[in-house]
């Protein structure tokens, strides 16, 4: 798996686990060196690796590499515990020449970096003292004995050791420190000095105010990210660079995988420790942590320019980047345009030529080509569509190295590239050859501009008119004249045949609208006249049936024939679908009376299904159900008492008793309702199963339940193109190469018919890039799928009828009332009175004005009037 994808974290981890528990050393050792090249290593990997290399090493050359380990080992993260392995590991090596100040360098060196910790500083504070301790008790004379001189200087100088590691600790916000003063005053036989004590108690005030961020911290669930933020927010209003620094460090040990917070680090470190080794290994973790974020590659090789690193580490570093595997294909834009800056930045312009020009030419014919072959290839897009990377170097042609034809050439290709449509495009180029071209070139230009622009052609025509009459003689003015004026005209009229053929449409809506409410009207009237013949029919027929128009009736249609002396009947079907007097059927042989009675009483029966919007909190709504269910009630409390005790099920029923395949669900606790809804896309009966909470519509129409985020999802996949045969299992076994899969949702319709398309979750964002680069184009079940970060579009919000039609130029509808026209209401107003509530607006220059009316959202319903009303404006008339 490693040899197909090399940035498979969780991969390199069994790979290490399992060549541990075998005892191969040797080939642990390599796999664990070839994680730590591509990522920083956890403090707990570390650990293991270290304790494993302690055990071996017994001669000096060994114990030189497991030092060089420990300095590996601490520059990924601020990690308490590594310094504290690392110094005590140091001890062992005291015997050796230089020992003992190698001991103390490495304290140092720890106490600097996690000294400050307030939870886990201590134990380093006390281990270092009890190094001290040792070596005081070892120049210690031997019982009875006077001391020389030399001895009696050494042993001034280690107490005076002690004591400047007593003072320095209590001058520190650490845990504990009260024990610590308490020692301190146990150890000194001198009092402790006053500025000692005032130290102390500053301290302990500034400890109380960190005490209620570190017990966030401890109550906090992992990531704790708004916690730490806090925390930084704190220290930073304090302003001590260090301990800004370690917060962001024990923030980022949790949260490596944050790209924000490694930018907000390495911009406070940029702009205020400006510390070189500092600045630059923060940027180089960054990029480990999260090499799929372009603004963090960007900003290391700003910081490198800036700390004047050497150009082939810089050219190295850029290479990396572009291997990194971004998400977007305007990632690769931005990085190439970063470097093309830095080079840029490195020309000297005095000179005609030069080897740093030459390679800056030769950077943006790369930039040019990369974008073309390898990102297009990848995204079917070069992420640059107005060829942003070919302006610059048209512009650096022209204004730096003064060769106009090399930006004339760009410019030709960028127009090419279908930006010739486009006006800021042409003055764009107009503005580059105003400044160091000439006059003759400008008119060129703008004359093809003219020709070309269909976004603003009247901006363009003015610009060229604005240059003639400046510069140009009568003739250059008449020709610009007649070229506006012809293609003004051109585009007019190409605007009025759109409005034309826009207003078309619409009215062609409208018509089809109208014949469909037509249809609908007429269909309903058939079926209540033919309702009401057999109505009254069966009422001659039969009058000991019960009254006429009651519900019951209605929904039990039958027709009777008179028949022999048994008195025996004949029933119709009928079909519910169709209408209920939609359709006849042949005639059969009916049941007995009393059955035929017993089967009305049971419809009758069915109870219409109420429900209490009091008990919305403890009852949801159940939907997408099977209608074949066979009995519902006994079906779904199996299924929700696993939530709670269930006070009532209540099926919905259509008027023939057949299940209408919804339902309330009525629980006696709010927890167990909001613990059911945890059952929605429950597969039932081979369908997905729809819970949600019971609202009612009419008091919130807008109310919308979708338990899946709409939002850009870096850590998702979206997954096209699959096969319907395709199960989430033999998803997971393709997904899970690639990193640890934390969710596969198959996308269904209603029916839960698989639809082709899958959403994966994995673990972070880093695995799920190194995925799409993996499984974009792969074969499943000869299928080629698609592979993207999921990023769902955003919902249409679909325009108001009027106002679309008005943008449109279409002909404004008639306002009716709240119904809509019916079929009889007709106008009785004569025509020559009638007018329209919305006159067609008057088109000028092509574009259609909007009247007052077409831009209001309510227009007013006509007034209505009477028949005074109406001899009164005959008599103006």
């Amino acid at each position: 798996k490693l040899s197909i994808n090399a940035f498979d974290y969780n991969c390199h981890l069994d790979l290490i686990k399992l060549l541990r528990q075998e005892g191969e050393l040797v080939k642990l050792r390599r796999a664990r060196q070839k994680m730590s090249e591509l990522f920083p290593l956890t403090e707990e990997i570390w650990l293991d690796w270290l304790k494993d290399e302690i055990k071996m090493a017994s001669e000096s050359s060994e114990r030189e590499k497991v030092y060089e380990l420990f300095e590996r080992a601490v520059k990924d993260y601020i990690c308490p515990e590594i310094w504290l392995e690392y110094a005590q590991y140091s001890i062992g090596g005291i015997g050796q020449e230089g020992g003992i100040e190698k001991v103390r360098s490495i304290f140092e060196r720890a106490l600097t970096a996690v000294g400050l910790h307030v939870t886990k500083g201590t134990a380093l504070w006390e281990a270092y003292r009890e190094f001290e301790n040792a070596i005081l008790e070892t120049a210690q004379p031997a019982p009875g004995s006077v001391p020389s001189s030399e001895q009696q200087q050494m042993l001034c100088s280690q107490l005076e050791k002690i004591h400047m590691l007593f003072r320095r600790q209590l001058g520190i916000p650490l845990l504990d420190m009260e024990a610590s003063y308490a020692e301190y005053e146990e150890w000194s036989e001198d009092p402790i000095p006053e500025t000692i004590i005032k130290n102390y108690k500053k301290a302990l005030q500034q400890l109380e105010k960190c005490k209620p961020y570190e017990e966030a911290l401890l109550g906090a669930e992992t990531p704790k990210l708004a916690e730490y933020q806090a925390y930084i927010d704190f220290e930073m209003k304090a302003g001590d660079p260090a301990r800004i620094q370690l917060i962001y460090e024990r923030a980022l040990a949790e949260n490596c995988l944050v790209p924000d917070l490694w930018a907000r680090y390495n911009q406070y470190l940029d702009r205020q420790l400006k510390v070189k080794e500092l600045v630059l290994s923060a940027h180089d973790r960054a990029v480990r942590n999260c090499p799929w974020t372009v603004g963090l590659w960007i900003r290391y090789l700003l910081a490198m320019e800036r700390h004047r690193v050497d150009h082939s580490i810089i050219s190295e570093m850029f290479e990396k980047a572009l291997n990194a595997g971004f998400i977007q294909a305007t990632d690769y834009v931005e990085i190439w345009q970063a470097y093309l800056d830095y080079l840029r930045r490195r020309v000297d312009f005095t000179q005609d030529s030069s080897k740093e020009l030459e390679e800056l030419r030769s950077a943006f014919a790369r930039a040019v080509e990369y974008l073309k072959q390898e990102v297009e290839e990848r995204f079917s897009e070069s992420g640059d569509p107005s060829c942003t990377i070919m302006q610059n170097w048209a512009r650096v042609e022209a204004r730096l190295c003064n060769n106009m034809q090399k930006a004339r050439e760009l410019w030709d290709n960028i127009m090419t590239k279908g930006n010739a449509k486009y006006a800021n495009m042409w003055l764009e180029y107009y503005n580059l050859e105003r400044a160091h071209g000439d006059t003759q070139h400008c008119r060129k230009a703008l004359h093809r501009a003219v020709q070309c622009t269909s976004d603003y052609p009247e901006h363009v025509c003015e610009v060229l008119l604005t240059l003639e009459r400046i510069e140009g003689t009568l003739e250059d003015w008449d020709a610009a004249v007649q070229k506006t004026e012809n293609r003004l005209a051109r585009v007019n009229e190409q605007r009025a045949k759109a409005a034309e053929k826009e207003a078309a449409l619409a009215k062609q809506e409208e018509e089809k609208a109208e014949q469909r409410k037509q249809a609908r009207a007429e269909k309903k009237a058939s079926k209540k006249a033919k309702k009401t013949r057999i109505g009254d029919k069966r009422k001659a027929d039969d009058d000991d049936e019960g009254e006429w128009g009651q519900e019951e009736e209605a929904e039990q249609p039958s027709k009777r024939h008179k028949g022999d002396g048994d008195g025996e009947l004949l029933e119709e079907d009928m079909e519910v679908e169709t209408g209920l007097f939609g359709r006849s059927g042949p005639e059969k042989p009916d049941r007995p009376a009393n059955q035929k009675e017993k089967a009305s009483t049971s419809r009758k029966d069915i109870p219409k299904v109420l429900h209490d919007s009091s008990k919305d909190n403890v009852t949801v709504f159940v939907s997408n159900l099977s209608y074949n269910m066979a009995d519902p009630e006994v079906k779904l409390k199996d299924l929700f008492e696993s939530c709670g005790e269930v006070a009532e099920i209540r099926p919905v029923f259509s008027n023939k008793g057949t299940f209408r395949g919804y339902c309330y669900v009525e629980f006696k606790e709010e927890k167990s309702a909001l613990q059911a809804l945890d059952l929605d896309r429950k597969v039932v009966e081979g369908r997905p199963m729809f819970v949600s909470p019971c609202v009612d519509k009419n008091k919130n129409p807008d109310f919308k339940v979708f338990r899946y985020s709409t939002t850009l999802e870096k850590h998702k996949l979206f997954i096209s193109g699959l096969p319907f045969s395709c199960t989430k299992e033999e998803l997971e076994d393709v997904c899970k190469a690639h990193g640890n899969v934390k969710d596969i949702r198959l996308v269904t319709n209603r029916a839960g018919k698989p639809k082709g398309l899958a959403y994966v979750e994995y673990e972070n964002e880093a695995q799920a890039s190194q995925a799409v680069l993996k499984m974009d184009g792969l074969t499943v079940k000869e299928h080629v799928i698609k592979v993207a970060i999921s990023n769902p579009p955003l919902r249409k919000v679909p325009d108001k009828p009027e106002a679309g039609r008005a943008s449109q130029f279409a002909v404004p509808r008639q306002v009716y009332g709240a119904r809509g026209k019916g079929r009889t209401q007709l106008s009785m107003m004569p025509r020559a009175l009638q007018r329209q509530s919305n006159p067609v607006a008057k088109a000028e220059n092509g574009m259609v004005q909007n009247s007052p009316a077409t831009s209001s959202e309510h227009p007013e319903e006509p007034k209505k009037m009477s028949n005074a009303d109406f001899a009164k404006m005959l008599l103006k008339k």
